[in-house]
């Protein structure tokens, strides 16, 4: 993963001499996130890092700041996280051979001034956010006997901690690249004008070929071999015995069971899609109810819905019977109710609603309302024999519930009693009618008496 010509291009731009020595570290930060976005940060991360590693890639003391800025900008809100950690534990606290300071690691990041040690510890502790509107050389002006002590150990912890998880490889190993020492311990005044000229074009050239070639140095690194001894062949005496079975005679182990739930399920949702469609017959009829007494279960597994249930009452009222009494402590059940309540009036919902209440406790607003929708619906029908035969429908089924004793005469008598007088003419209303003022014991009075028929 390395950056390409143009990118590379970017990212020197941004930490040009002439840049870092005249923008603040905000400037610097908001023109690299102009160029890059975060997906492009690694690269640029590890990009930034050999950059560090190196003196004669970047050479100035203003640029390596900006490059340590950049690198804690891009992972600011993400310090515990950081994927470059190490370098800042390595900046804090340089590794070093135990001789003297000049015969360092040569992969190892350049000691750093005071200065620069207390702009980074400042940005780690966010202690203030003011050094961010200052520029690198501010930062390298300042009086180094005056800059107050920062504790960092806390941040230094946590960052090792970090370092700590890495794997064994990634720890041993060392970037493959060499700095041009004769360059880093020349002096400006050392070199002349032409050959600055000369180095600046040789590192441009260096620069470009060591990060955007393909293998770019930037993936390349020396590691430690790891030989481990191959372990020793596994000698397996008592296993894989089936290979050379001993048994001369075997006998088929045959599962009855299998597929059988299986099939029945398949038959069952067969018969019910077939049931939402036309009426089953007889047999049909009796082996679909048949499978569902057997496995009350399946009632959940046969594909219907409350919307599906008008024509399935329609079709085959004595499964809708059924299936729904098998519902009755299913979470849907308050559903299916109002379904049943809300569809259009016939005679085989009366028939499934008058089953359903001989057989369970129906809520008493549902059986209300069931009457009052059956009411209405006689009321708006205009054709004449089709209003005469519901109103006889209608009043075989209230008769049917008063006698049962399923609902209470007093909490519908005023709306049947005047559905009664409304319809006076068709013999059920009238004997409809007298069984009110029967069981009513005389409240009825207060009405005009409905001719016999």
């Amino acid at each position: 993963m390395s950056l390409t010509l143009k990118e590379l291009s970017l990212l020197l731009g941004v930490l040009s001499e002439e840049a870092t020595r005249t923008q603040t570290f905000e400037a610097l930060g908001y023109n690299l996130n102009r160029h890059f976005s975060k997906p492009d940060y690694f690269k640029v991360g590890t990009t930034l890092v050999l950059l560090l590693q190196n003196n004669d890639l970047l050479s100035h003391a203003t640029q390596r700041l900006a490059a340590i800025y950049l690198l804690f900008d891009m992972y600011k809100n993400e310090l515990s996280t950081h994927p470059f950690a190490s370098v800042f534990v390595h900046i804090l606290n340089p590794p070093m051979n135990h001789k003297d300071q000049e015969n360092r690691f040569y992969w190892a990041i350049p000691h750093i001034s005071a200065q620069e040690k207390y702009f980074l510890s400042t940005i780690l502790t966010s202690l203030s956010k003011e050094l961010f509107k200052k520029t690198a050389p501010q930062i390298l002006e300042m009086d180094p006997t005056n800059l107050q002590a920062i504790d960092v150990s806390g941040v230094h912890l946590s960052l090792v901690e970090r370092q700590s998880e890495l794997p064994s490889t990634a720890k041993t190993s060392i970037p493959c690249i060499l700095p041009d020492r004769d360059y880093i311990h020349a002096t400006a005044e050392q070199q002349t004008p032409n050959a600055k000229l000369i180095h600046a074009e040789v590192q441009k050239q260096t620069t470009d070929a060591l990060l955007t070639e393909p293998g770019a140095a930037v993936e390349r690194c020396l590691k430690p071999e790891f030989i481990q001894l191959a372990p020793p062949l596994h000698s397996a005496t008592d296993e894989l015995v089936w290979m050379n079975p001993s048994v001369e005679s075997h006998e088929i182990a045959w599962d009855y069971n299998m597929c059988t739930t299986q099939s029945a399920d398949t038959e069952v949702r067969r018969l019910m899609a077939k049931a939402f469609k036309s009426a089953l017959s007889l047999p049909q009829q009796e082996g679909l109810l048949g499978a569902i007494k057997k496995d009350p279960k399946l009632v959940y597994h046969i594909g219907l819905t409350p919307a599906k249930l008008p024509v399935l009452v329609e079709n085959n009222p004595l499964v809708a019977i059924d299936v729904l009494l098998k519902l009755m402590s299913s979470s849907q059940i308050t559903e299916y109710f109002n379904v049943l309540v809300n569809m259009e009036m016939s005679l085989h919902s009366m028939e499934v609603v008058n089953r359903l209440t001989t057989v369970v406790d129906l809520p008493s607003e549902f059986i209300h309302l069931y009457i009052s929708n059956c009411i209405t619906t006689c009321e708006q029908i205009k054709e004449k024999y089709m209003q005469s035969r519901l109103v006889r429908l209608v009043c075989v089924f209230l008769q049917s519930l008063i006698r049962n004793k399923i609902i209470d005469v007093k909490d519908i008598f005023i709306e049947v009693q005047a559905f009664c007088i409304e319809f006076s003419r068709i013999r059920e209303a009238a004997g409809l009618f007298r069984l009110l003022r029967t069981l009513d014991g005389g409240n009825g009075d207060q009405a005009n008496s409905a001719p016999s028929k």
